[in-house]
């Protein structure tokens, strides 16, 4: 054991201390950052200017979180330079037309569409009393923060997943091409190098993902993204790592196991095609789920290893998950993390000192 923990502590500390990592890590934050303050950037405006010329002021119901404000000009071609100096947003005119300095802003022009057909119609005494909408499900108002993050962190866990189990498979492989293993293996089991290198960098991922949630969290709360947030944000946090966790040392121990087959580098990505095959596939149906939490196939492949790895924690981010649901699947994903540790542990112990030639699954565990 005292071997293991000394590998994986070499594995940390090579990867915390490289430039590239800090480079990467600092960016992936800045981006994730980034996105908590899209929806105040690309959500429209938060006030309209709105000016009349020979009109009464349309009873515009503005969007909530925004403002309107009126001005009266005295002719059109006031109203003209004021929208061509950026005074206005648009200007209704004669009550008939309305002028705006470019492409009239969708929402803007459904409001005025409707606050002028409100007017018409109440000057003829028609009262046209509006719909009540009300939610049948409590936590309704949380349905597009949940999406957002649901789809965020499809793409977070992506690309963390595929750094690391790239990052095992070329550590294998360059360990192996340089023969250092074979002075590595002379003082400890294959097992205490394979599950050190694991361990570490699996540390490393997990440095790399808090960092990442944290400074969305952080930026989400400086934006006042924060305040559309469900409740149970630290249980969805928590289970997000944990979910982590067991799809990299699944894919992380496959990943090893299939680099030890080859001893050049150049013939990683090759040997690497059926698991990133999978983990795309996977992918892709994650990115359903979160945009479709509760249809069949994400219910299904939720406990489907290895596709639970990625759609349980962008489900549970996308729409309410019973406990119980959570925990099954969890189990049934350790289970396979369990059989992938015996496969790719048995490959890695008869491949990894064989150089040379491509070697092939079969060939190895077909040899006692």
């Amino acid at each position: 054991m005292n071997e293991l923990m000394l590998v994986a502590r070499r594995e940390i500390v090579t990867q915390v201390r490289s430039r590239t990592f800090v480079i990467g890590l600092l960016v992936s934050a800045v981006l994730v950052a980034a996105l908590a303050f899209a929806p105040k950037l690309f959500g429209g405006p938060d006030s309209y200017t709105l000016g009349v010329v020979n009109s009464q002021r349309l009873p515009v119901t503005a969007p909530q979180g925004a403002t309107v404000e009126w001005r009266t000009y005295p002719d059109e071609a006031a109203a003209r330079k004021a929208l061509l100096d950026g005074d206005a947003d648009a200007v209704v005119v004669n009550g008939s037309k309305v002028l705006s300095e470019g492409e009239l802003d969708e929402r803007l022009g459904v409001l005025l569409q409707v606050a002028n057909r409100e007017m018409k119609l109440d000057a003829q005494g028609v009262r046209v009393p509006p719909l009540q909408t009300e939610a049948v499900r409590a936590d309704a108002r949380y349905d597009a923060a949940r999406g957002g993050m649901a789809t965020t962190l499809t793409f977070l866990l992506f690309f963390t997943l595929v750094g690391q189990m790239m990052m095992v498979a070329m550590g294998v492989v360059e360990e192996k091409g340089s023969r250092i293993v074979e002075i590595l293996l002379s003082s400890m089991k294959p097992w205490q190098l394979l599950g050190g290198k694991i361990a570490g960098l699996g540390v490393v991922g997990l440095i790399n993902l808090v960092v990442i949630v944290c400074g969305g969290l952080g930026a989400a709360t400086v934006s006042g993204l924060v305040v559309d947030f469900p409740p149970g944000m630290t249980g969805i946090v928590v289970g997000v790592l944990v979910w982590f966790l067991l799809g990299y040392v699944f894919y992380a121990t496959l990943a090893a196991a299939l680099a030890s087959l080859v001893s050049r580098q150049e013939e990683v990505g090759s040997v690497m095609n059926p698991l990133m095959m999978a983990l795309m596939g996977t992918y892709f149906v994650a990115f359903f789920a979160a945009n479709e939490p509760n249809g069949t196939l994400a219910a299904v492949l939720s406990w489907v290893p290895p596709f639970s790895a990625m759609v349980m924690p962008v489900r549970m981010a996308a729409t309410e998950i019973p406990l119980w649901e959570v925990a099954g699947s969890a189990a049934v994903m350790a289970l396979a993390v369990a059989g992938a540790l015996a496969l790719g542990a048995t490959v890695y112990r008869r491949a990894v000192l064989r150089t040379g030639a491509r070697l092939k699954i079969r060939q190895v565990l077909s040899q006692r």
